[in-house]
């Protein structure tokens, strides 16, 4: 450990820690940050209290507490101790915790003062999970606030060093060097018609063939881990191991892919982005990078995340290539060109800008915050995605109208878990068989058991009843903890199917869903649509509870894991979330008002009973109703009307900051009685629409401000240089084109630009008969390129119209060259 590359730098680092509270450190790869530092503080007693470590992944966690205590002569729990998700090991001689997984937020939400804590270490801080800045978040408020003497260090391979130092500006920063050894840099660009698998397989063999050593290969997820070892099996010599590395995997496998392979052998490490930092894979020499990885993007709207494939940062990449050096010299084969890497973001989109951030919103309240913006943040938590996280906390009962914590919300924050598996919980503590399911239910929601297509929830609680589910001893060692945590003593009782579905309601109440014609698709209970294949269990039921769910590029989502539920047994268990309304509506075969009363749980109708004779004075309510049911297409949409919703659109897409209301249809159809209704006075029938002003009805949607910044930052038309107006086309998701003749922009340097000059107007430049030419996004580089080649053309075409050979110098002109 003497040699690390972290030894140069100790006694700076020790000084500056002892003299101020925070501090910034990038160490590369294999400096020992992780390793050596935290034993270096412990040895010079910089912190007479403990000292905290919070690590992203629990893999690298319990690895880094091990070799930790390892190098003490100790077992875990002793000098060196750890708590993660499902595994608390300290004592009262313990000084320093390795945590992950929410840990140090929950420590700071249950003593903000830290008493007995005087360090906690941000360690691979580039990840940026959520978990990593809500923790920081706060920590620097009780720095600010209750401990000016809390001592915050925060350190990665790849972080950014900028962003961090304007957070914290009082931060000193201190960089690293990493081992010398070398990693020789290999491209091999794949052709898209090449199957993924194949091409690494093929690569991979021809590696081990001309070079020594164990490889790592990383690949986007689980399934193409699976897949490569199958395309590999048979095809290595008997002295090569395959070993898988991915989250979900058992400790064992884990273990057996970080290990050093036995003597005489060497290994082939399939791994997913787990294996990028904090981990040192022994025996590693060799790294073939695919150059992709699997992220979950939530999507506000749906409320569902989708999975997608993406290239990764340039960080990650360097992340990767390092493997192959943290021992000896090695080689990273990336298959992938240098021009690919060279257009990638320099940093992974963080977590918090991308995910479901129900239980941020949740720490946030518990923490007293009135909003987001009350702390500091390298990313300001998405407003859309805190208001839509307020939303499901109402609905679970966790948060009231005013956005405070309520009793059954603080009951549900105190079991340290997600806010829908702690709404399962609560609603299961008064009756010990619904604990037990709860608590089993829970477990395996946390960790879903990996293999087998059958998408019933009830199919794996059956499995783990009968002892047949993989790592059993891990799921029944969660189960016990939960139990224990509502105050329920293990007994005879069982897991029940019967209380499945109400628990699985009470935690994903959006989710109830109902049939749309059993052939597989279903309605939830927030309007979106979700779908299994027609062959699988489940796809016959009338009502489902759904937990798994994945949104998907087009169509429905698709279902992966739910359990089918009855509607009285829902009514019974949770009455809140069912409620009968009057529907009125105008039937246009009759030509008069229809009334029912509806069944309804969100927008699913459950049941229906005709109502007679309905109040006429109540006309107007049910041509609304007409709207929703039809769609605003069938409204008077006049080209003002859509030019201002288009253009109001884009402005949320180019100008999140200003937070304008959702304009979007399902969100105007669902707010139509808002901002539709005060506009539809005295209307009866569906052809008085006609006399609706659509324009006044949008403009007081947005509001008298938004209206104006709008006005200003994305007008309606573009003065260009000669003087004229043009109009400027919108198109929602597409850049905004000005169409103008070519000699109007002679003298115009560059693009004009819009939207407080976040965005470029693409030019569609024509000729003087008013036909395009060119269409470019980049006018400065027009001039010098390809106006060369338009130049030609148009002297022969149009002699009388001016053609200079500096136009970004030239008068601009609408005449001919007589004229001028």
């Amino acid at each position: 450990m003497s040699v690390l590359p972290i030894e140069d730098i100790l006694p700076c680092l020790i000084s500056q820690l002892s003299s101020s509270t925070q501090l910034i450190l990038k160490a590369p790869p294999g400096a020992g940050k992780s390793t050596r530092l935290p034993l270096a503080l412990l040895d010079c007693c910089l912190c007479k209290g403990k000292i905290i470590m919070l690590e992203p992944r629990r893999l690298a966690a319990r690895s880094i507490a091990a070799y930790l205590a390892s190098q003490l002569g100790e077992k875990i729990g002793e000098t060196v101790g750890i708590r993660v998700r499902g595994e608390t090991r300290v004592s009262s001689r313990t000084k320093l915790e390795i945590v992950t997984e929410g840990v140090m937020t929950r420590m700071l939400q249950q003593d903000p003062e830290l008493l007995g804590i005087d360090l906690l270490i941000f360690d691979e801080f580039h990840e940026r999970s959520i978990d990593a800045d809500t923790s920081l978040a706060f920590a620097l408020e009780v720095q600010e606030a209750l401990r000016d003497d809390l001592k915050l260090l925060v350190m990665s391979a790849t972080l950014d060093a900028t962003s961090l130092q304007t957070l914290m500006p009082e931060a000193g920063f201190i960089e690293s060097q990493g081992r010398s050894y070398p990693v020789e840099l290999r491209y091999k660009s794949l052709q898209k018609n090449i199957n993924l698998i194949e091409a690494t397989a093929k690569e991979v063999i021809s590696l081990l063939s001309s070079e020594s050593g164990s490889l790592l290969v990383f690949l986007p997820g689980a399934g193409e881990i699976r897949r490569l070892s199958e395309q590999l099996d048979g095809r290595l010599d008997g002295n090569t191991l395959i070993c898988p590395l991915y989250g979900q995997l058992s400790g064992n496998k884990q273990q057996q892919a970080i290990t050093p392979a036995p003597k005489g052998k060497r290994k082939v490490v399939l791994a997913t982005n787990i294996a990028e930092t904090s981990l040192t894979i022994e025996g590693i020499r060799l790294v073939v990078d695919c150059g992709f990885e699997r992220v979950a993007l939530w999507d506000a709207k749906s409320g569902i995340s989708r999975l997608e494939l993406v290239r990764i940062a340039r960080s990650s990449a360097e992340q990767r290539a390092g493997r192959a050096g943290r021992l000896e010299p090695g080689i990273c084969l990336r298959l992938y060109s240098e021009e690919t890497l060279a257009r990638q973001p320099a940093t992974p989109q963080p977590e918090i800008l991308r995910a479901d951030l129900t239980s941020l919103a949740m720490e946030l309240i518990q923490w007293g915050c009135k909003s987001a913006s009350d702390l500091s943040w390298l990313d300001l938590p998405p407003t859309t995605a805190i208001n839509k996280a307020h939303e499901l906390l109402l609905m679970l009962g966790a948060i009231d109208e005013m956005g405070r914590l309520t009793e059954i919300g603080s009951v549900i924050q105190s079991y340290g878990v997600g806010p829908r598996y702690g709404a399962i919980l609560q609603a299961s503590k008064h009756n010990t068989q619904a604990a037990v399911t709860a608590s089993v239910m829970v477990a395996l929601l946390e960790d879903p058991p990996r293999g087998g297509n059958n998408p019933d929830l009830r199919f794996h609680l059956n499995l783990f009843e009968s002892s047949k589910l993989p790592n059993m001893h891990i799921y029944m060692k969660r189960a016990k903890h939960l139990l224990e945590k509502l105050g329920v003593k293990e007994g005879e009782n069982k897991v029940t199917n019967d209380w499945v579905a109400p628990l699985l309601a009470a935690g994903f109440p959006d989710r109830i869903a109902l049939s749309r014609g059993k052939n597989g698709r279903y309605q939830l209970a927030n309007g979106q649509g979700a779908m299994m294949m027609p062959d699988e269990p489940l796809a016959d039921e009338e009502l489902l509870v759904i937990v798994d769910i994945v949104k998907t590029q087009q169509g429905d989502s698709r279902i992966f894991s739910a359990a089918p539920a009855r509607r009285e047994e829902l009514l019974q268990a949770l009455p809140r979330l069912f409620v009968w309304r009057e529907w009125l509506d105008w039937d246009d075969k009759k030509g008069r008002l229809t009334a029912e009363k509806q069944l309804c749980c969100g927008k699913l109708v459950l049941d229906r009973q005709l109502m007679a004779d309905p109040d006429p004075s109540k006309a107007c309510e049910a041509l609304l109703n007409a709207v929703r049911r039809k769609g605003l297409s069938i409204l008077p949409w006049s080209k003002t009307a859509k030019a201002l919703l288009i253009r109001a659109r884009c402005a949320a897409d180019w100008l999140p900051e200003w937070s304008l209301p959702n304009m979007e249809d399902d969100t105007l159809l669902a707010e139509a009685h808002q901002w539709l209704f005060p506009y539809m006075n005295g209307m009866k029938r569906l052809k008085d629409l006609e006399k609706l002003d659509l324009v006044s009805a949008l403009e007081a949607r947005l509001g008298w401000e938004n209206k104006k910044k709008l006005d200003e930052a994305l007008p309606t038309h573009h003065t260009v240089p000669t003087g004229s107006r043009y109009a400027i086309r919108y198109q929602q998701n597409e850049s905004p084109i000005l169409a103008v003749k070519l000699q109007e922009m002679f003298g115009e340097k560059s693009s004009p630009q819009i939207a407080n000059g976040k965005v470029s107007l693409v030019l569609e430049l024509l000729s003087p008969a008013q036909r395009p030419l060119q269409i470019t996004r980049d006018l400065a580089t027009f001039w010098q390129g390809a106006y060369r080649d338009v130049q030609k053309e148009m002297r022969g075409r149009y002699p009388k119209h001016p053609w200079p050979d500096d136009p970004a110098n030239h008068m601009p002109t609408k005449k001919i060259k007589k004229h001028m």
